[in-house]
């Protein structure tokens, strides 16, 4: 199905409502000399991020003065309306939010007129809607990551009708621009390409909750690089559940038909310094994106292909549509093609019907592929999802041990591949002082490395430095700067 994009008439009814709500906070400060404050709270990943960046900025463009900390029992300290930007992949991030939500309970009787509202992932659920709407009276808006684009709309009808919204997404959503963005960072910037996804895994809920797959047009992407580059970012992460699917679901995008070509005209037309993305789906990084990566300078030497599974048996129960031997000739051929890279992967411990035998093939493949670092997750049921209906879930303690193992392994290939960079000089991206050692400057590699250095005057933040490494950590470089 086509991408359909958010119409102009759409963007200018919400531009409408944005201004209603400035001009309502504008009289406020005028009455009282003070501004009106919102905080986003944000779970998750890193599109959840960035999709708080669009809502704190659109919240500022309504007037609202962003704050990163909110107060419960303060009244001067309680944010004017506060809205948790929600993940729903594991349930401990769920019930993460519900505690919050409890706790703002006395806030609302300190503070009537605090707005709280939640958003995000766990939103686009009906069950979590109705347990919102039955238990947390005090939450006065919900809406899902589909219609996130909608946020003054919605809160011009809690402000100025007295109306509680709470909103399921009843379309597979569409592609809106022009939303503003509050940055978080003045170096580095998230750009999304893509929403949603196609490739129903047994194990998430994503496609259920952000719908299917949707590609931005080369041309705002390509527009809003050069924006970042103009203010001076120097490094960005291209995002979308899958990348590697870029540009299938549009008809028209000036000949760019994939997400090799994507990378291609970014480094042709900008001159941004780093380009890094994630996620990549393994069944879909293809020769031609192999190729773009190793061409083009600006894209980092860094991947991140979560692999789930070293079992052949267990990726077909989760539906990866790969095998253990096509995934490892797959990173045999990015590494034949990019020696430099760096490899980090996603593997989920405890799947459904998992055997010793099915972990041990998880261990030798961690063994065999060497990466420089994984996020490991312990299996957590989702409703609505397949596997969340299996009978043959695995024992906690179980898994717990299982995950144990596997973060040892892990961490002991971490910390010798990073012994081996020990007396190398890598290039930095300085960020700053270093926030546990203000001595020490900080920043990252082209391959996602963290490196803690000394040297230099101080003005280095924004700056590629090349750094002398000393010393090794697990997780973490130590090194001297070469200026």
């Amino acid at each position: 199905m086509p991408t359909i994009q958010v119409s102009t008439e759409e963007m200018t009814k919400q531009l409408h409502f944005t201004r209603e709500i400035r001009n309502w906070n504008e009289a406020y400060t005028a009455t009282t000399g003070r501004v009106r404050t919102a905080c986003v709270r944000t779970f998750g990943c890193q599109m959840n991020e960035h999709d708080s960046e669009k809502l704190s900025g659109m919240l500022t463009q309504m007037g609202f003065l962003m704050v990163p900390e909110y107060s419960v029992n303060e009244e001067p300290k309680i944010a004017d309306l506060i809205l948790f930007n929600t993940c729903c992949v594991r349930e401990n991030a769920e019930e993460k939010v519900y505690g919050h939500l409890g706790a703002l309970k006395g806030a609302k009787r300190i503070k009537p007129t605090m707005i709280t509202g939640v958003c995000g992932c766990m939103t686009e659920q009906p069950h979590a809607v109705e347990e919102i709407r039955r238990v947390y009276k005090n939450v006065d808006l919900v809406f899902g990551t589909r219609a996130a684009h909608k946020l003054p709309e919605y809160l011009h009808q809690v402000i100025f009708d007295n109306k509680r919204v709470l909103e399921v997404s009843k379309t597979e959503g569409e592609v809106a621009e022009g939303v503003p963005v509050e940055r978080a960072d003045d170096l580095k910037a998230w750009v999304t390409i893509m929403y949603g996804c196609n490739n129903f895994c047994s194990y998430c809920i994503v496609p259920y909750v952000r719908g299917r797959e949707r590609s931005r047009k080369a041309t705002d992407i390509l527009a809003e690089v050069r924006g970042l580059v103009e203010n001076g970012i120097q490094e960005i992460t291209l995002l979308g559940q899958n990348v590697n699917s870029y540009g299938k679901d549009l008809e028209d995008n000036d000949g760019i038909t994939d997400f090799a070509d994507l990378l291609d005209l970014l480094c042709r037309e900008t001159e941004i310094p780093r380009i890094r993305f994630m996620t990549s789906h393994p069944k879909d990084l293809s020769d031609r994106l192999i190729a773009a990566i190793a061409r083009n300078k600006s894209v980092c030497n860094q991947l991140h292909l979560p692999v789930q599974s070293g079992s052949s048996r267990v990726l077909k129960e989760m539906n990866r549509k790969y095998t253990r031997e096509e995934y490892l000739d797959l990173v045999a051929r990015i590494r034949k093609a990019v020696p430099e890279i760096t490899l980090s992967t996603d593997i989920i411990v405890g799947f459904p019907g998992e055997t010793e035998a099915d972990f041990e093939q998880t261990l030798s493949l961690v063994e065999q592929v060497r990466y420089d670092s994984a996020y490991t997750f312990i299996y957590s049921k989702r409703v609505g999802t397949p596997a969340a209906t299996r009978e043959d879930q695995v024992p906690e303690d179980v898994v717990k041990a299982r995950f144990d193992r596997l973060l040892a392994l892990q961490n002991s290939i971490g910390r010798e591949i990073n012994d081996g960079l020990v007396g190398r000089t890598l290039e930095v991206l300085c960020e700053g002082p270093s926030r546990t050692n203000e001595d020490r400057m900080t920043g990252r590699t082209e391959g996602n490395k963290i490196v803690n250095f000394i040297g230099g005057d101080g003005n280095l933040r924004g700056k590629m430095v090349r750094v002398h490494i000393d010393h090794a950590q697990t997780w973490s470089l130590e090194g001297t700067a070469e200026l």
